[in-house]
């Protein structure tokens, strides 16, 4: 049995949110997909849109709608604090790819211009939030996967992956400071370039794309993750 100084030595894993993006397309499902920074967690590795939850996740929840908070808490086997995860991946998702999962036509300030005020930390989610009176379509989210990082490493992560589809009418693009690349790209397809060794996968990414490899219709994969 461990000592308890042993326990107190293991890195807590910090609660994240993660969101594998999808749009159809002629063949199979595309997933977006991103390059992390080589200075960041997880350097270099192609992965999707996310990180983790802050205090603005948890000051905006009177405008998460379409799910309440005993249902988060519900749907990711949780106690308390679930839907700071599914406010967290909307947030997570516009900072790094520019797509937000709510009515952008409501808002009147420049949304590219918010994102990267966001990114260099010199605005605010609550605040850009609150002053637009802005839903957030929790809902659009389907929780489908939980991965924590293992005890050896130093910096661990407790993830939940949700499936959202591409909304129609934004276009999503990479971040410039944490992000290097981007591309939509069919789970076969990435899975296949993680094998001959042209991307770098981490293995929840290479679970993640061969579970979404087994839906060859959005609507399937869609139907999957909601259920």
């Amino acid at each position: 049995m461990p000592s308890e100084q042993a326990l107190t030595d293991i890195p807590y894993a910090r609660p994240s949110s993660t969101v594998v993006l999808a749009r159809a397309s002629a063949r199979d499902p595309e997933l977006f997909m991103v390059q992390r920074h080589a200075d960041a967690a997880f350097g270099d590795a192609w992965a999707f849109p996310g990180g983790v939850v802050d205090d603005d996740d948890a000051a905006v929840h009177e405008y998460c709608s379409g799910i309440s908070i005993a249902e988060a808490d519900s749907h990711l086997g949780v106690k308390a604090d679930g839907l700071d995860l599914y406010s967290a991946a909307i947030r997570e998702l516009f900072e790094e790819s520019g797509v937000l999962l709510a009515d952008i036509e409501s808002i009147a300030e420049d949304l590219a211009s918010f994102r990267n005020a966001l990114n260099a930390g010199t605005d605010s989610w609550a605040d850009f939030v609150a002053r637009n009176n802005l839903p957030l379509r929790c809902d659009k989210l389907h929780y489908f996967s939980h991965w924590v990082t293992p005890q050896i490493f130093s910096k661990r992560y407790s993830t939940r992956f949700f499936l959202a589809e591409m909304p129609a009418g934004q276009h999503a693009m990479h971040c410039g400071s944490e992000l290097t690349d981007c591309r939509w790209v069919g789970a076969h397809d990435m899975l296949e370039a993680g094998r001959a060794g042209d991307v770098e996968l981490h293995f929840p990414t290479i679970k993640t794309l061969e579970l979404i490899a087994r839906y060859p219709t959005l609507e399937e994969l869609v139907e999957w993750a909601s259920t």
